[in-house]
């Protein structure tokens, strides 16, 4: 069963990591976004798997990535907290404009998390980009709106961060984590 897995979602440059890390610094479990370690590795290694080159092997390799965490992430006990959950990829593949393959869309009902997923908001006076994020503004806030149609139509509840420091935001989840 996975109800003490907890997904923090939304678009780039909201908030995500930052909050992750707070909850590591806690003392919870925590699970990295897979997205921008691909993005290192293919850096690092002249590789195409992406988002600005071959979105969908970029797709395939996070897809990957996430379900190892997933599957990993089941060893552990007590609230473990996702930087993104696989729903993320068929909401970025949508993003794109790419098709959903069967295989991928399958894995948002076998591999599920707490109906509860928090969602962290375009938030302007924290957004920017950087060597990995190249999106810009418009791009964050249809990734954010994306993620929140995607995870609702898969049956989570979605539950909007506060815009505010991450302690205060890492306080605010922390009350919610009811497994």
């Amino acid at each position: 069963m996975s109800d003490h897995f907890f997904v923090v979602t939304g678009g780039p440059g909201a908030g995500k990591t930052s909050l992750i890390t707070e909850f590591a610094r806690r003392g919870f479990h925590t699970i990295p976004e897979s997205g921008r370690t691909i993005i290192r590795e293919e850096m690092q290694s002249g590789g195409s798997a992406l988002p600005w080159a071959d979105r969908m092997a970029y797709a395939e390799r996070m897809l990957e990535r996430d379900l190892s965490a997933h599957s990993a992430a089941q060893a552990l006990s007590g609230p473990v907290i996702f930087d993104r959950g696989i729903p993320d990829i068929p909401g970025y593949l949508t993003l794109c404009g790419l098709p959903v393959p069967p295989h991928v869309a399958a894995t948002t009902t076998t591999h599920r998390y707490n109906r509860r997923v928090f969602l962290a908001p375009f938030w302007d006076a924290i957004f920017e980009q950087d060597a990995e994020r190249k999106q810009d503004r418009a791009e964050a806030e249809a990734t954010c709106a994306l993620m929140h149609k995607t995870y609702a139509a898969l049956g989570y509840d979605i539950t909007e961060l506060p815009r505010t420091d991450i302690a205060s935001r890492a306080d605010f989840v922390a009350a919610q984590l009811v497994l």
